[in-house]
């Protein structure tokens, strides 16, 4: 098979494809989800999926085989509840992670029954809606060492050789008490900016290097006060190696900035 790309996707707020009133506002996002798959050279194995809402002492992976649905909000009206995303898992392929991670001596647990959070399946529904593809859910590690985390995606890289697609879903702009006010799209446009910057260096160590730096980065903890949002990316850095990476999307919505990124496209 061909090598795979990577990607960290913003993911958006909740499930918003499921609300008319959210998914009006994503209307670009709906676009861009729903046609990425068109621009992939050949079909991935399978996606291996991590996701800032998914947080543990160490790394760990979904062995799943048939992940069930986590519904990780509130407040959202009652059939959302009810989202069915019936894609299978991979048993095959949490054990290949593990054992890549093992090799580099980095602990990795396995949980046999974690389903699919919201950050999985809210756009996975519009990139793979026939859910005809194995997905493996992948944790952060709750330390948020930016290091370990692109240690990590180096770690995994040759997953991309063997036919399965790394995807991070997190946000380029994660400040719940500034979504929708002008100081929160200042503060996404800057950091963005920043983020597009590095992301787009042509040298993998210093986008490495930026990334490690990356609370220096201007607006950095106005962007994310906490930063399990942008941990995914670090991931997808290191899983990238030397690939050059681009700004792939970015839509405004809630009045912020959101980009989404690839690598080896």
């Amino acid at each position: 098979m061909k090598r795979q790309p990577v990607y960290f996707i913003s993911h958006g707020g909740g499930p918003w494809p499921y609300i008319p009133d959210m998914k009006a506002m994503f209307t670009q996002s709906v676009k861009w989800f729903s046609h990425l798959s068109e621009t992939w050279v050949e079909k991935p194995k399978a996606i291996l999926m991590v996701t800032a809402h998914w947080e543990e002492k160490e790394f760990t992976v979904s062995a799943a085989a048939h992940p069930p649905m986590i519904y990780d909000y509130s407040g959202f009206p009652e059939h959302t509840y009810k989202i069915k995303y019936p894609a299978p898992g991979s048993p095959e392929i949490a054990n290949m992670v593990k054992e890549l991670l093992d090799a580099k001596n980095i602990p990795c647990q396995v949980d046999p029954a974690r389903g699919f959070d919201h950050g999985t399946f809210v756009p996975l529904s519009l990139i793979c809606p026939k859910a005809d593809m194995p997905i493996v859910s992948f944790s952060i590690k709750e330390n948020y060492s930016p290091a370990e985390h692109i240690k990590v995606g180096h770690a995994l890289e040759s997953l991309r050789d063997q036919g399965v697609m790394i995807m991070g879903s997190g946000l380029s702009y994660h400040n719940l008490r500034a979504f929708g006010n002008n100081q929160g799209k200042t503060v996404s446009i800057e950091f963005e900016k920043w983020l597009t910057e590095t992301v787009e260096e042509k040298n993998s160590e210093t986008r490495n290097k930026r990334l490690l730096a990356w609370e220096t980065a201007p607006m950095a903890r106005l962007a994310h006060p906490q930063e399990d949002h942008l941990l995914p990316l670090m991931v997808v850095s290191g899983a990238a190696g030397k690939d050059l990476g681009k700004k792939a999307f970015a839509d405004e919505a809630m009045n912020v900035i959101m980009a989404s990124y690839q690598f080896g496209l």
